[in-house]
């Protein structure tokens, strides 16, 4: 009897565990309604032309057409414009991690004068809006020469206030007894950051980077103001001027907007664990 309690116990909580709450419930809808433009936008981009075009367009696509993909991608500079996006957003992202990283962890435990003040004017700049500030920008890289190249897409977000606020509180709930026992070792500053901090610190760098991607992604103000050329276009900017030239080939906007969003997705996907990870840590904090 007694040993068949445990397993009775066992039972009862994985079939609690199969049971969906009623909070499960609840969501349930709103994901699906989050779901169905999705669904929706990939069933167009397979559809044709003329079902686009009848009146109410179908909602499920009667078969699979691949004409707007392949016309999007050779009629277009679809290719060169994501390209760009992926050297863009790549660049952002990788500066962002190592320069936020460090400042957050300078803001944590170094001990300066103006420290505090300094951390509070760094999260006070995110209460102006980038509108104020888009025509001294532009005229700055105008005198550098870096109007109409990649380089002026990057270089105004190679650190941002949340990323740098997101480390600073972190660290601040990094126990500091793994960094003393590293320095008793003989471990440098630096080192300490390298080879303690950063290692335990992955889940608010993939959170950052997540964050960070998504937003250069899908920028579209600042692209459309420094670039000039249409080949150096991000994909954002890019599909909207095509939106403008092609406005009834539904089946080309339907598909260069999947494409956008995949890959979107797919980064949210392999960093979705750490994270919710990192949010909870900022919660618990």
């Amino acid at each position: 009897m007694t040993g068949g309690r445990p397993a009775a116990a066992q039972a009862a909580g994985r079939r609690s565990r199969r049971l969906p709450s009623p909070r499960h419930l609840a969501l349930l809808p709103l994901s699906l309604l989050m779901v169905v433009p999705f669904v929706y936008m990939l069933g167009a981009s397979v559809m044709t032309r003329a079902q686009l075009n009848r009146f109410p367009p179908p909602i499920l696509p009667p078969g699979v057409d691949l004409t707007g993909y392949r016309e999007l991608l050779s009629d277009s500079e679809f290719p060169r414009w994501f390209l760009n996006s992926v050297i863009v957003a790549g660049a952002i992202v990788v500066s962002q991690v190592i320069l936020c990283s460090m400042a957050g962890y300078a803001f944590a435990r170094l001990r300066f004068v103006g420290r505090r003040v300094a951390l509070v004017l760094v999260i006070a700049t995110t209460l102006i809006p980038f509108q104020l500030t888009v025509i001294p920008t532009f005229l700055i890289f105008h005198k550098l020469h870096m109007i109409n190249t990649l380089g002026a897409l990057i270089a105004p977000q190679l650190a941002s206030a949340l990323g740098v606020y997101l480390m600073t509180s972190f660290f601040q709930n990094f126990p500091p007894e793994l960094e003393e026992a590293a320095r008793m070792d003989g471990c440098s500053r630096w080192g300490v950051f390298f080879r303690v901090v950063l290692p335990v610190a992955r889940p608010a760098l993939a959170a950052l980077a997540v964050i960070t991607f998504i937003y250069a992604w899908n920028d579209l103000f600042w692209p459309m103001v420094a670039i000039t050329s249409k080949e150096n276009l991000t994909v954002q900017a890019g599909l909207t001027t095509f939106q403008g030239q092609h406005r009834a080939d539904w089946p080309q906007i339907m598909a260069g907007t999947v494409l956008t969003t995949v890959p979107v997705l797919i980064v949210f996907l392999i960093g979705q664990r750490r994270f919710v990870q990192a949010l909870a840590g900022a919660v618990k904090g």
